[in-house]
Formats: C-alpha cells, sequence, structure tokens
C-alpha cells in the first residue's frame, strides 16, 4: 500500500487474468497477470466543523474536563483528577491559549500542543500577528510536546509556508495557518509513535506576552481596519 499527494491510500491487488491462456515456456508454466484498478479510500477525514466544539464533546462517550482552571477542586468532573490517579494516554491542545497545570502534564503519558508559530521562533500569544508586523516572509506552525513552560516543549514535527505582509491581513494569514496546521496533523499522527523529537534550541527563541499586544498597531486584530477603531 502506498499513498499519493491527495492524502488516499492505494491498496493494489493482483489478480489472474483467466480470460488469457496459461502460457507454456519449455518446462515452465507462465501464468499472466495484470495489476487491478487501484482501490482508493480516504487515509484521513475531513475536519468536522462545529460552532461548539465542547458541546460536541459532552455528547462524545468521552468525558470533558477543563485543565487550565486554577484550583483543583474546581475540575473534579474527570475520574482520578482528586487523587491525582488519573493517566490519559494522549492529550492533544490545539491553538490554546492557557498555560497548563504542571500535575494535569504529569497526569499524561504524551500531551502535545499544536502551535501557531515556527518554533522556538515566536512562542507565546499572536505569533501570526507578530510576524506580519515583523515583516517576515515566512511563518510556520509547530506541534511540540507541552512542558511546564511556555512553548518551549521538544519538536514533533514543523512546517513553514510564505506569508505576504505587503498583502496579507491577519485574517488572510491566519487561514493559511489553520490549512498547514491541519495538513500538518494529518500527517504526523500516524507516525507520532516512530518520530523522534528535537530539543528547542533556546538561543533562537523569541516571545511575545498579551502584555504586548497593544504593540502590535494595525495588525492587532484581523484586518488594519478594525485595529484602526473602523469596525
Amino acid at each position: 500500500m502506498g499513498g499519493d499527494a491527495d492524502g488516499h491510500r492505494h491498496e493494489s491487488v493482483v489478480q489472474p487474468d483467466t480470460s488469457r491462456p496459461a502460457v507454456a515456456d519449455g518446462a515452465q508454466q507462465v501464468e499472466v497477470l495484470e495489476v487491478a484498478r487501484p482501490v482508493v479510500e480516504p487515509l484521513v477525514g475531513d475536519p468536522l466543523v462545529s460552532d461548539d466544539l465542547a458541546a460536541d464533546a459532552r455528547s462524545a462517550p468521552a468525558p470533558l474536563a477543563d485543565s487550565h482552571l486554577a484550583g483543583r477542586e474546581e475540575r473534579l468532573d474527570l475520574p482520578g483528577l482528586a487523587d491525582g490517579s488519573a493517566a490519559f494516554d494522549l492529550v492533544f491542545s490545539v491553538f490554546y491559549d492557557k498555560i497548563i497545570r504542571a500535575d494535569f502534564i504529569d497526569s499524561c503519558r504524551r500531551i502535545l500542543n499544536l502551535h501557531n508559530g515556527p518554533l522556538p521562533r515566536y512562542r507565546g500569544v499572536s505569533p501570526v500577528n507578530w510576524a506580519l508586523k515583523n515583516g517576515e516572509g515566512a511563518h510556520g506552525t509547530t506541534i511540540h510536546e507541552i512542558t511546564p513552560g511556555i512553548d518551549d516543549g521538544p519538536i514533533v514535527s514543523q512546517v513553514t509556508y510564505s506569508i505576504y505582509p505587503d498583502l496579507d491581513e491577519v485574517e488572510d494569514a491566519y487561514a493559511r495557518s489553520l490549512e498547514y496546521g491541519y495538513t500538518l496533523f494529518a500527517q504526523t499522527m500516524p507516525l507520532l509513535d516512530r518520530i523522534v523529537v528535537r530539543p528547542q534550541d533556546d538561543s533562537r527563541a523569541t516571545y511575545y506576552s498579551s502584555a504586548e499586544n497593544e504593540l502590535l498597531g494595525e495588525r492587532r486584530h484581523f484586518t488594519r481596519r478594525q485595529s484602526a477603531g473602523g469596525g
């Protein structure tokens, strides 16, 4: 089996061609075979679009809990959190803007984050906004392991793509990041247990906090017009 650029799995089945006679070649019998047309199946389904992901999760069989709440007593709805015996095989955070508690991280065998920046650069908040503000010609999306620090865990996978500060509004580059982020996720997950993570180079790290958002100027919101107060 193999894959193509469209994200489909091809399974080629070799079958004998019964419309042709077997060919005698001396003492050997040679049977003529033909390769059947590939069976094409989706490798990864289209993402589900929902206006309320939490509501969808509550309707699913798996329990739902908030990992970032300040007090442990506020999040006892997930079995094992109260006594510290909880153990999760895999937790995946996507563009999450809260710092996850260390005790929750410790309860996870693997906990990953999809960060909207090319780590170790653009750690913190509003990475797309800052990349456009800084006149970058390329940006990126990173899947990394979550640690108690901020976006500083080992890198699992990463993709870079072009952005156009002279042309792009923030919403344009952000939409592009969602497309590349989904592709990165879809291609990484089947290989997750085999990927060797790599530590980030802290000497190349940059970081932006929410306290600096006002410095973004015309890149503060999704469009220049919105940033200028034009709605």
